[in-house]
């Protein structure tokens, strides 16, 4: 069995609900019999995956690693049957997923979240003066009405 032993996209891209993995020397090695074997774009060089459905695009994409003068051929789904290469796999579908989730928030939640923080640090600061007033801390009270003043 293969093991892999980095598995990095140097570029990614979604384009609808399919996530491009693009890969390049250095990025993904596998280790065979105890020799590391690293990828080489000659042949296929991306993963597509349907974001929908986690389902592998492009099973008969062929992937070729090289260690000195041997190369390994591999079809893509090969790769995923003989390999742990569906856990690396998860772990970056994973971080695509929270980034679309990052990047998707609306921009009046956003709006309207900064007005209410704005807000409760008003209230706050107003809390804090009378706080201030009530046990006599001059100090305290200069400080917090300066910021009044100053916006």
């Amino acid at each position: 069995m293969l093991s892999i032993q980095r598995v990095t996209p140097f570029f990614t891209s979604q384009e609808d609900f399919r996530l491009r993995l693009v890969f390049a020397y250095q990025y993904f090695s596998i280790v065979k019999g105890g020799e590391v074997f690293q990828f080489i774009p000659s042949e296929g060089k991306e993963i597509v995956i349907n974001m929908k459905s986690l389902q592998v695009e492009n099973l008969g994409e062929v992937f070729v690693f090289q260690r000195g003068n041997r190369f390994i051929r591999l079809p893509l789904y090969q790769l995923l049957l003989i390999s742990d290469l569906h856990t690396h796999l998860a772990i970056i579908l994973e971080g695509a997923v929270n980034m679309e989730t990052e990047e998707k928030m609306p921009e009046v939640v956003i709006l309207e979240a900064e007005g209410i923080i704005e807000q409760l640090e008003a209230e706050n600061r107003l809390r804090m003066i009378d706080y201030a007033l009530e046990t006599d801390n001059v100090q305290m009270f200069n400080e917090l009405t300066e910021g009044l003043q100053q916006k």
